[in-house]
């Protein structure tokens, strides 16, 4: 039986004497405290309850009440709720809210309305206290709760996502790169869907609004800044044609193949010596190219024609990417440029040829002069030999 409290105080008097007036008396009081047994099932309020939830949403869509008429916020009033039919896919969960003692039913996973509109849960109720012997859980602390999932406008799907694709770098502007495909989850909806770019950061990229077609728009080049890991990353937009409309988004990624279309570089370009120096081994020069393997090195370096009576350096190749140039006499205070060609190993080679500047200085007392005001330079000097010849041979 269900008591208003749980605990009684008993005065309890003694008297003397036969309990006569000329007695003495003594009282003293006695507290009762009564334990509750679970002795009462919890019922729901009701045997059917509804609750609607769109598809692709998580959390709580409906609260079950029960009532129990043992001593509250005891174990044998305390709900625990358990699904025991209906959910196969565990995509819902229940929990007791421990103020109210009502059953928090969840969706954990989200649901997908053309999978299934509805959905029936039997939802059973017990308490953390066992029941005492003689009383059983009956048909009252089971219910059912009658799902129903509102269609929602998805976005289209990319089938791959990512999607990847490998093209060789400069391959013809208007080339065809792939046909990307996107699906509308929506299917009993009938919706079309258009495609547009999304983020195509170096500017390459086209694509067919109605087939998916991704065309080139620029050259490919797997040495620009936006390449990285030799992969070029872009990602497109697919739009139905829901109210509103629903985007989805994929992304693909490019792997660029190398073509020899970079010619070395020469470094440095600048050289000083000592107009006295015993040593004429005057720079080591290194090659250097954006290219991959095979387009690189090994580099073959060379001296263009040298013109004038004699020649005045040479170069020597160190390893695959570096070579040394020397002078072959100790020449005058002046600017000289020395044309210099390096070649790679693509097929075909590219050739790039660059001006080494070559500072003769006077040295005095470990100080480097390298002002050429008095010198003319040196291919100023060859243009003068050359008019001078010919004009000689004109007055001859």
């Amino acid at each position: 039986q269900t008591m208003e409290s749980p605990k009684y105080e008993l005065v309890i008097e003694a008297k003397d004497m036969g309990g006569m007036d000329v007695g003495l008396t003594g009282t003293a009081t006695a507290t009762i405290l009564i334990d509750d047994k679970n002795d009462h099932a919890p019922e729901f309020t009701k045997k059917e309850f509804q609750a609607t939830v769109k598809e692709g949403v998580t959390g709580v869509i409906v609260n079950l009440t029960v009532g129990d008429r043992d001593d509250p916020a005891t174990g044998a009033w305390r709900a625990v709720y358990s699904i025991i039919n209906g959910n196969p896919g565990q995509s819902f969960e229940i929990h007791t809210n421990p103020q109210t003692n009502e059953g928090m039913l969840s969706v954990v996973k989200p649901l997908d309305y053309e999978i299934s509109a509805f959905h029936t849960l039997l939802i059973k109720v017990e308490n953390e206290d066992p029941l005492i012997p003689d009383i059983a859980y009956g048909p009252s602390s089971t219910a059912t709760v009658q799902i129903t999932v509102e269609d929602v406008n998805e976005g289209p799907v990319f089938h791959p996502n990512p999607m990847t694709v490998t093209k060789q770098e400069n391959i013809p502007i208007g080339s065809v790169v792939l046909t990307v495909n996107a699906t509308d989850p929506d299917t009993l909806q009938h919706q079309t869907i258009r495609y547009s770019v999304y983020k195509d950061p170096a500017g390459w990229l086209e694509i067919n609004p109605t087939n998916g077609t991704v065309g080139t728009t620029a050259v490919l080049d797997r040495e620009s800044p936006f390449v990285h890991n030799n992969v070029y990353t872009a990602l497109f937009l697919a739009i139905d044609s829901g109210n509103p409309p629903a985007t989805g988004t994929g992304t693909l990624h490019i792997t660029l193949e190398d073509v020899n279309d970079n010619v070395p570089s020469l470094y440095p370009t600048l050289a000083k010596v000592c107009d006295d120096a015993k040593d004429l081994r005057v720079v080591v020069l290194g090659a250097s190219d954006k290219d991959l393997h095979p387009n690189t090195d090994p580099f073959k370096f060379e001296l263009s024609k040298q013109s004038g009576p004699e020649k005045l350096w040479r170069i020597n190749r160190l390893n695959n990417t570096h070579a040394q140039v020397i002078l072959l006499q100790n020449l005058k205070k002046a600017n000289y440029n020395i044309p210099i060609s390096v070649t790679d190993s693509g097929k075909p080679p590219l050739t790039n040829t660059t001006e080494l500047r070559l500072q003769v200085c006077t040295c005095k007392k470990s100080k480097m002069d390298c002002s050429a005001t008095d010198a003319l330079h040196i291919s100023l000097t060859l243009i003068l030999l050359s008019l001078l010849s010919l004009f000689c041979k004109s007055f001859a």
